[in-house]
């Protein structure tokens, strides 16, 4: 009994183990996924079969959502002449037109504002439009894709090309193909800048402004 009992032991030291290194195998891939993703304002002449648009669109039903309602519908536009129809309603964005393909993210209000009211039709579902765009992008990224967020547009245009009843709303136009080049990463924060400890104000970065008159994230680095 002692022996099986040291044996069993053994076992579950090793499948603990195995358990963290597969943790952290899966954090490295995210991690290396969150930090690779650009936006992407420059496209390669090349299709993206349907195979790959349907891979990146079903992340979107693993978004988070208040109450599962899940209020998001994407609409997928490929012809040329109605995706030169919304980049005209993106204030001429010609870069766009780069794109083989445009997501148009739309928030419906029905069903955000189902249960939660006006506060579900201004922010629940808009938050939960952010979580599917955010799994699209990621998704695309580890596809070998390239995409980027594009909110300024007309969103009444927008949704009178597409057809859009008075209850669906564009919220976002997605981009997406395969880069001719990866932008450089931009400046970013250090995590001190944005963290608080308990409430706000107390974080590194307050005492880093206190001490220098700046953020230090506005430096040149």
């Amino acid at each position: 009994m002692v022996f099986k009992s040291i044996r069993d032991f053994g076992k579950e030291k090793e499948e603990e183990i195995k358990e963290e290194e597969t943790v952290i195998s899966k954090y490295e891939v995210l991690k290396d996924i969150i930090e690779s993703r650009r936006s992407v304002r420059s496209y390669k002449d090349k299709p993206v079969s349907k195979d790959i648009i349907e891979k990146i669109l079903d992340s979107v039903r693993y978004a988070p959502s208040a109450g599962n309602y899940q209020p998001w519908e994407m609409i997928v536009v490929e012809d040329n002449e109605m995706r030169r129809n919304i980049v005209n309603a993106s204030h001429n964005q010609e870069w766009m037109i780069q794109a083989p393909v445009f997501i148009v993210v739309c928030v419906n209000d029905r069903l955000a504002a189902a249960v939660y009211g006006p506060r579900g039709k201004m922010l629940y579902g808009v938050q939960a439009v952010a979580a599917a765009i955010q799994n699209i992008l990621l998704t695309a990224e580890s596809l070998g894709l390239g995409t980027c967020w594009v909110g300024a547009f007309s969103e009444i245009t927008v949704a009178r090309l597409l057809e859009c009843p008075e209850y669906i709303r564009p919220c976002a136009i997605i981009t997406l193909g395969y880069p001719t080049t990866k932008p450089h990463m931009p400046a970013r924060q250090e995590m001190d800048d944005y963290l608080h400890l308990e409430k706000y104000g107390e974080n590194i970065l307050e005492k880093k402004v206190r001490k220098e008159k700046q953020p230090s994230y506005m430096k040149f680095r």
